[in-house]
């Protein structure tokens, strides 16, 4: 484990304190196992030699604002636990960053695997991959049925103008991060995206990162659906559109390496929206703003992971190549932006 990640024998400590007052006392001193970290949440796989956990918290340097929400990703599988959406049990929260110099969420560990890289899904044939990924939109499907209000998410986001919020964000999150080198082209891309913002026709539960990879399969059915910390109330579409959107080859570039969801065994992106909508899914409204709204989103994700690389806090793979990514999503998010254009609302008649 990378040493500025691991966890010391006094943090494991205290993360035992903190599972005993959730009611989930271990029986034995805490043994904690990196699985995931650097690029987004620091992602382990704690146990007391008996049960397994799986601890979420931010990273320990070059985190920023509003990124990285632990709590937001407790909230939410809490909310969605006996809906038909697939997700862990949301075990506790711990928001006093004294501990690990962060808030940290832990919940109960699922038997699945994550198919990130495409040796992962070469172990599959051509027709479990089609089950995977039925199973993959099928839950999607689920999320965007859920009543949020009747389980609890009334005021987990604002029900409407989830575009312009998302645009906001994202260009925030831009100016912050983002290289003088692909400024202009940036800035094309916020102004063309903000002269086209469409009227939110639903609003519902979004994950706001959709792809295989932050799923846990199990045979060839989604066991869980993780990684919810950009979820929120929004519009349904975006989550398609980010789905489609991160299909790009480029995409590459940013895992640091063949990624399961790039690969051509899986279906192209307009294949996978119209799969989407046969499932059941919602109507995909304002299709192209979505779709460049979704790749300026990774081109920002892009270089936000680029300027921890750049701050030196950042290592491994992806770090070193995020940064060349930038531009072919920025161009993807302005070619897609001649189409998304801005309907008049319909005149009232006299």
């Amino acid at each position: 484990m990378d040493a500025a990640a691991a966890l010391s024998a006094r943090e494991l400590a205290g993360v035992a304190a903190a599972l005993t007052l959730a009611g989930h006392q271990p029986v034995g001193q805490l043994d904690a196992a990196l699985i995931s970290g650097g690029r987004s949440n620091l992602t382990y796989r704690i146990t007391d030699g008996v049960r397994r956990w799986v601890l979420r918290t931010p990273p320990r340097a070059g985190r920023t604002p509003s990124a990285h929400d632990v709590a937001r990703e407790h909230r939410v599988t809490a909310a969605l636990r006996g809906s038909d959406v697939p997700v862990a049990e949301a075990v506790l929260l711990h928001v006093d960053e004294e501990l690990l110099g962060g808030p940290f969420a832990v919940s109960a560990f699922v038997e699945g695997r994550a198919l990130r890289t495409r040796d992962e899904l070469a172990e599959l044939g051509d027709p479990e991959v089609g089950r995977v990924v039925a199973s993959m939109l099928g839950s999607l499907v689920a999320l965007h049925r859920v009543d949020h209000r009747a389980v609890g998410l009334a005021s987990f986001g604002r029900p409407d103008g989830y575009a312009a919020r998302q645009l906001r964000r994202w260009t925030g999150q831009w100016t912050l991060t983002g290289s003088a080198e692909h400024l202009p082209l940036a800035e094309e891309v916020i102004r063309g995206l903000g002269r086209r913002v469409p009227e939110q026709l639903v609003s519902t539960v979004v994950h706001g990162d959709y792809r295989i990879d932050n799923t846990l399969v199990r045979d060839t059915d989604v066991a869980a659906v993780v990684d919810w910390e950009l979820s929120t109330i929004g519009d349904p579409v975006s989550d398609v559109a980010m789905m489609c959107a991160y299909r790009d080859p480029a995409f590459d570039l940013i895992t640091g390496g063949p990624s399961a969801w790039t690969s051509d065994r899986l279906p192209a992106p307009d294949r996978l929206a119209e799969m989407y909508a046969g499932a059941g899914g919602r109507e995909l409204a304002h299709w192209d703003f979505h779709l460049a709204l979704a790749n300026f989103k990774i081109a920002a994700i892009a270089a936000g992971i680029d300027h921890r690389r750049r701050s030196g806090v950042g290592s491994g793979p992806g770090f070193d190549t995020a940064g060349e990514a930038v531009p072919r999503f920025l161009e993807l998010a302005r070619d897609a932006l001649p189409r998304a254009v801005r309907r008049p609302p319909p005149r009232k008649r006299p």
